[in-house]
């Protein structure tokens, strides 16, 4: 591999030039596309075409063939139009990058954009996609109107990202010609982590107010603050993961659960390893928040005191991610 990338240099030095040139880039979210950052260049098909139209304007010309000259000039200007027809489409287009949804790890993600067109007729045959990756996705934008594309984009870890460059380019109308843009936006994209498959059943729920000693003689075992079903108790209150499982039906005690704190601790997930800990964690908060209960996160510097709802949950997640 490596004599066969000394004998052909130009892929690295193709990647090195290109993000030297990403580089040069200003980040943002909106774009307006005008000759100042639009490209082209000829397509293969593009030199096919040029190498064909040579040929028929050497024949023309060797045998004085009038109707030569006539196909060499109609295909030579069908090219050049072509071109700016290629140009025209992608000039004048409004970008705009839609703000990107916290994943998790391993689901991938995918990028929204928003192309926006002032132009009385409509562009087509528009692709987004990264560069040098296949997959692209293609648009076409109504005259006037406003048109999204999808751009698949997959972290390869947690934490906070920021988005790759993006290419938007067009070979229509004839596909001589390749116009295109780089655009990198500003946008950033939280991935949590990868919540374990199986997760062991939630940590024991601590003493209100106890300390190191309680946080030791918490249990292994399932969280409960739940007892026996009653008539009347509120459907929101039953437990049915529990009754599928006992095949019977109970409900959240509130006065267990005044007496006892739901702790998600990182030194109680176990696990051989730092990112297997926090995927187990990240398991268990989503388990908590199914089961609707109260829960507390702890982490190296950071605790978040008991709380429900999405946006704790959301908090639980961000401080996995950044952990």
């Amino acid at each position: 591999m490596n004599a066969l990338a000394r004998l052909n240099p130009f892929p690295r030095w193709r990647g090195a030039l290109r993000r030297w040139w990403e580089t040069r880039l200003l980040r943002s979210d909106q774009q307006l596309l005008t000759q100042r950052n639009l490209y082209i260049l000829p397509t293969r098909a593009g030199l096919m075409l040029a190498a064909t139209v040579l040929v028929l304007l050497l024949a023309s010309i060797n045998y004085q063939l009038n109707l030569g000259y006539l196909l060499t000039f109609l295909l030579a200007g069908c090219a050049l139009v072509g071109m700016h027809v290629g140009h025209a489409t992608l000039r004048g287009l409004q970008l705009h990058l839609l703000p990107p949804e916290p994943q998790f790890l391993g689901s991938g993600s995918t990028l929204t954009l928003e192309l926006a067109s002032t132009r009385k007729t409509p562009r087509h045959g528009i692709s987004a996609g990264l560069p040098d990756k296949a997959g692209h996705a293609y648009v076409d934008v109504p005259a006037g109107g406003r048109s999204q594309v999808h751009v698949a984009f997959a972290p390869t870890r947690r934490g906070l990202h920021a988005l790759p460059t993006l290419t938007l380019e067009t070979r229509f109308p004839m596909g001589a010609f390749r116009v295109w843009t780089l655009w990198r936006p500003a946008a950033q994209l939280l991935v949590y982590p990868q919540p374990e498959p199986h997760p062991p059943p939630l940590p024991g729920g601590e003493p209100r107010g106890g300390g190191a000693l309680a946080r030791h003689a918490a249990s292994s075992g399932e969280f409960d603050g739940v007892r026996a079903y009653r008539r009347g108790d509120p459907l929101k209150l039953v437990v049915w993961k529990k009754a599928a499982k006992a095949g019977e039906l109970v409900s959240r005690d509130s006065q267990q659960a005044q007496r006892h704190q739901l702790w998600l601790d990182l030194a109680l997930a176990g696990g051989h390893d730092r990112e297997q800990r926090l995927a187990r964690l990240c398991a268990w908060v989503l388990q908590a928040d199914r089961l609707e209960l109260e829960y507390g996160l702890r982490l190296p510097g950071l605790e978040l005191q008991p709380a429900s709802g999405e946006a704790h949950k959301r908090r639980c997640l961000e401080a996995l991610a950044l952990c």
